[in-house]
């Protein structure tokens, strides 16, 4: 395979994996949106405390064995080794239904506990209902660890839209139909999380039937693969540092809901105003993970493709791939972050369905998280480049650094009574500068070619400043006019948002022609742009 073919695999892939994740992003809002008008702000703080330790074990389990496998199994592919990337693939399947299992039972059995320890002793069942899921996403994993090692993105693509559609239709109905037979908010909040489990399982399904047609069609060869304890180690040594990285964050996450749990009550709020400002909170990170989620198809794609590249002493190519995923990642991040922040008041109310004190808090919770989008994109694209260079353990230092400054400013934040929660945010914002600033220094030390990563990013920065001038023009102007409508004041302002940045993506050249060329259809979307 040529180097310009396996760019375009990369930018295909992102391309396919950014599709599906605006389909399952669409069909995620029509779940937590109105989820949270029909458990209230309350009910969708269970949800969430259960979603936080549930993303602990699930980062445990599955966070660097998948890019383990992608690297792995994009090394042999390059080389034809194919029996090594069916040694790689059952090695990876052992270890993970070990950890599955054992991150289901600790969900499951000690649901009341983990709930207590979360100062929310009523999100037990939300809890308990998402236990099971860490086994089926550990399969799924699997599956996706190795379609994606051969820079096959179609089923991971194909199973996210299952798994979102099926969680929608089941996690709404035995949300609804609990609340009305029993009229609990905790009951009701552990049957929208049995939409999750019910999607993990058909999703699993799907993947499974997928793999069994995809591992009889690898070739025979004649290679002789390494041994079940070598493969493991192999995997383990890249897995263990992403993993010790992304669960680092995530049991930081954790601790600090904890935090200013504690804190809240500690200031005298009731446990129903704290559980109702971690609601809002909640929905306010929802929005903030909408455009983050879009930064993922980028990494995911770019670690076999730089890996393959490497593996091939293409140095010279990997560094433009990764230039190329700079870009993207900034085109996508840079709107997002100021479009979040400059309309953070009607995004709030028109998806929040937030009014009065409990609006206002919204709007100061989004436009902090909203200025974290760009530093969050920069974090996970470095974190990409240095995990396919094979330095996982960077990044980890760096995270552990960053978490601990988050914890810190919570602590203190969130004790002041004059910003309470708002400290939440301000917490992240510190974490995600300090990591980005750490990451790009990294970049520096480690890699012999490093890519220009603020040179990428500059062009995306200047387009979406010149939107934001747009978008704040026609928010003041439609506020002026007196006009109430919340999806109005949405929607006019986007709307002149994405116009005017693509005019000025496309004058100030924040996207070539060259990156157009390799996307699906991309001659003519670099003509009509007039690259």
């Amino acid at each position: 395979m040529s180097d310009a073919q396996k760019k375009q695999n990369f930018l295909h892939g992102t391309a396919l994996l950014a599709m599906a994740t605006a389909i399952v992003k669409v069909i995620g809002a029509l779940y937590k949106i109105p989820l949270n008008a029909i458990i209230g702000s309350q009910g969708f703080g269970y949800f969430n405390t259960a979603y936080d330790i549930y993303n602990v074990l699930l980062m445990v389990s599955t966070a660097g064995l998948p890019v383990a496998m992608s690297r792995m199994i994009s090394q042999a592919s390059s080389l034809r080794h194919y029996n090594q990337v069916r040694r790689i693939y059952h090695t990876a399947r052992g270890i993970f239904l070990g950890l599955g299992i054992g991150g289901s039972l600790l969900m499951t059995v000690f649901c009341r506990q983990l709930a207590v320890f979360q100062n929310q002793p009523d999100a037990w069942a939300a809890i308990g209902c998402l236990g099971p899921c860490v086994l089926l996403i550990c399969l799924m994993s699997t599956f996706r660890g190795f379609f994606q090692g051969q820079s096959n993105m179609i089923p991971t693509s194909v199973s996210q839209v299952i798994e979102a559609a099926v969680k929608l239709i089941v996690g709404m109905a035995a949300a609804v139909i609990l609340l009305k037979t029993t009229g609990s908010v905790p009951l009701a909040a552990g049957g929208a999380i049995l939409g999750v489990t019910a999607s993990c399982l058909v999703s699993s399904v799907y993947l499974y039937v997928c793999f069994r047609k995809s591992y009889g069609y690898l070739p025979v060869t004649e290679d002789s693969p390494r041994s079940y304890a070598d493969t493991a180690k192999g995997l383990l040594l890249i897995a263990v540092p992403i993993t010790l990285g992304s669960a680092i964050l995530q049991f930081f996450t954790m601790m600090e809901t904890k935090i200013y749990m504690g804190q809240l009550l500690n200031l005298g709020y009731s446990q129903g105003a704290a559980d109702t400002m971690r609601g809002i909170y909640g929905m306010c990170l929802t929005i903030f993970n909408m455009p983050c989620a879009f930064i993922t198809p980028i990494t995911i794609s770019i670690i076999p493709a730089i890996t393959a590249q490497l593996t091939l002493c293409n140095y010279r190519e990997a560094k433009a791939t990764e230039e190329s995923a700079v870009r993207i990642t900034g085109l996508v991040s840079m709107p997002c972050a100021f479009g979040l922040a400059l309309l953070a008041r009607p995004i709030t109310a028109l998806l929040g369905r937030f009014s009065g004190a409990s609006l206002d808090l919204a709007q100061k919770l989004m436009f902090v998280l909203a200025i974290a989008i760009a530093f969050n994109a920069v974090v996970m694209v470095t974190t990409a480049i240095m995990q396919a260079h094979g330095h996982a353990g960077r990044p980890v230092t760096n995270m552990l650094i960053g978490g601990v400054l988050n914890l810190i400013a919570v602590y203190v934040l969130t004790g002041n009574p004059s910003i309470h929660i708002l400290g939440t945010p301000i917490g992240i914002l510190v974490c995600y500068v300090s990591i980005s600033i750490l990451n790009l220094v990294s970049l520096g030390t480690l890699i012999e070619q490093p890519p220009a990563v603020a040179k990428n990013l500059l062009r995306p920065f200047l387009s979406a400043a010149l939107m934001g001038l747009a978008v704040t023009a026609c928010y003041k102007g439609l506020t002026a006019l007196r006009v109430e409508s919340g999806l109005l004041l949405c929607a006019l302002p986007v709307a002149l948002g994405v116009v005017v940045y693509a005019l000025a993506a496309v004058r100030l050249k924040a996207i070539t022609r060259s990156d157009c060329l390799l996307l699906p259809k991309g001659q003519r979307i670099a003509d009509f742009l007039k690259l």
